[in-house]
């Protein structure tokens, strides 16, 4: 017999890996709080149909309905023997027909013969037809008090919403591979067969979470390993790579060792490519959980990328040899990146600092004191600069338009009359201009507006007092007026002649005369 069906669980304490489920239809049977229909669902081998058959003994033990059946009683013998005659159990990967469903039905108007319920388990319901599910809703839904329904599926997806809605739903999860582990071990104690425990674990992975499959090559292992279930005996039987094997791949991967890389690719080309990538991520695997210092978690993930993109060249057909040769190199140039990373990261910096300041001499490179004891006048022409950088024709409205006045206490103060094509540009721009404004003068600078008249005395004082000549002041009326048209006839209006332009005018150029008697 083989040791799926020997070892098969016959309570619910030797349940593996589902102790959720068992206490909570233990509790169900022990309050008496039982449901007409139940559906268990997941992976192939989690114990669905084992679960279902204990739930049926449970329910139909003399003693019962109990948690713990007494295993003595006709309907327990029966039951372990899977020949109780209430106990009807239906595939419906076979019998899926509405044909099938109206027999069963037909089948729960009649009493249980033996037992207190009449249970039909229907294992893999899913394939059951629409027609058939149609059938079975009703009786479903309101069978008979002594008619007890388990469905059991592998894809619960598939079945219609009505079903699912009139059923417990037990979700039966994918086993831990520890707890597999184990039940192997403990099986093999009881077969008195010696084994390693790594090699117990590469069966409990192979298995893929479910225990039928996993019992079923550990049949194989006992028979190929002549009752020694090592882990050379065991990679050999399933086609796996040796651990050690692994090792030595990335020792060669990590030390960059071209030659003996090649030597690893030779040595794995009986080895089918994707099933090595998925021994290798397993690898990386345990060893992140190891926190294995050879693996920083930057190197880890790359090493994970680079192995999952590996497997799409397999689906392209590729040769499998040079596939694993173009893997091992990436991964040996993946840990070249980091030094890579430094050498940008290096070279920015030093832009950063060569565009941010400029040295005071050739020896002295310029300091943070340095910077902030800048010639303001200079940093204006940083700030023209980065903006003809960021927009050639903002930074040319900016210096046809704006000229520096001061910079005191935080505020820089500057003036402007642009030009009718510079104004809206300037306009638009207003933030850009602030935001270099406080990048290049500091962050809580403030930008101020010099009064037009407070410039334009600034500047008349200026000429007055270096003797040059007044050139064109602008007035209201948009006509300009200079010391040979003040005296013409050219003023006819009353309201100019009085105008504070024109007054301010005639003020400049009494103390331009008074200049001009003094030297005399």
């Amino acid at each position: 017999m083989t040791l799926a069906l020997k070892y098969r669980p016959r309570r619910f304490e030797d349940l593996i890996g589902q102790d959720s489920i068992a206490q909570t239809l233990s509790l169900a049977l022990d309050s008496d709080h039982l449901s007409h229909a139940y559906l268990f669902s997941g992976l192939r081998g989690s114990g669905k149909t084992s679960t279902a058959r204990i739930f049926s003994k449970a329910l139909l033990c003399d003693a019962g309905p109990t948690s713990k059946p007494c295993e003595k009683c006709e309907n327990c013998t029966l039951a372990n023997e899977n020949r109780h005659i209430d106990i009807i159990e239906m595939d419906a990967a076979s019998s899926r027909k509405i044909d099938d469903i109206r027999d069963l039905i037909e089948q729960t108007k009649y009493k249980p013969a033996r037992g207190r319920f009449k249970i039909f388990i229907i294992d893999e319901v899913h394939m059951l037809t629409k027609e058939a599910f149609n059938a079975l809703l009703k009786t479903l839904e309101e069978p008979p008090p002594y008619v007890k329904f388990i469905l059991a599926t592998t894809d619960p997806l598939k079945l219609p919403a009505t079903i699912l809605s009139r059923t417990q739903h037990f979700r039966f999860k994918k086993i831990a591979q520890k707890d597999i582990a184990a039940h192997l071990a403990h099986i093999l104690n009881l077969e008195e067969v010696e084994y390693e425990e790594e090699a117990l674990n590469i069966l409990a992975r192979s298995g893929g979470g479910s225990l039928r499959d996993t019992l079923t090559l550990l049949d194989q292992a006992i028979i190929y390993s002549k009752n020694y279930v090592n882990v050379q005996t065991v990679t050999e039987m399933l086609g796996l790579v040796d651990p050690k094997t692994l090792e030595n791949i990335f020792e060669a991967v990590l030390s960059a060792d071209r030659d003996k890389m090649l030597n690893m690719v030779r040595t794995l080309k009986d080895f089918e490519a994707e099933m090595v990538i998925d021994e290798m991520i397993v690898y990386l695997k345990e060893r992140l959980f190891e926190k294995d210092i050879r693996f920083s978690t930057v190197i880890m993930e790359r090493f994970f990328r680079i192995l999952s993109e590996t497997k799409t060249l397999l689906f392209m057909n590729a040769d499998e040899e040079f596939v694993l040769t173009l893997l091992f190199m990436k991964m040996a140039e993946a840990l070249k990146i980091k030094e890579i990373d430094e050498v940008i990261e290096s070279i920015a910096k030093e832009e950063s600092s060569s565009f941010n300041s400029i040295p005071l001499t050739k020896e002295e490179p310029k300091t943070e004191m340095h910077v902030r004891n800048e010639n303001p006048e200079t940093k204006f022409e940083k700030l023209k600069k980065a903006l003809y950088d960021r927009d050639f024709e903002l930074g040319s409205c900016f210096e046809k338009s704006v000229q520096f006045v001061s910079f005191e206490n935080g505020t820089l103060t500057w003036s402007s009359n642009p030009p009718s094509e510079c104004k809206k540009i300037l306009k638009d721009s207003y933030s850009i201009v602030k935001h270099l404004v406080r990048e290049i003068f500091g962050i809580e600078t403030k930008i101020e507006k010099a009064p037009h008249s407070a410039v334009s005395d600034t500047k008349a004082a200026e000429s007055v007092e270096s003797g040059s000549m007044i050139e064109d002041i602008e007035i209201s009326s948009g006509s300009c007026i200079s010391k040979d048209t003040y005296s013409s006839k050219e003023i006819e209006s009353e309201d100019i002649l009085n105008s504070p332009m024109v007054q301010k005018a005639k003020t400049l150029f009494e103390a331009k005369k008074v200049i001009v008697k003094n030297k005399t």
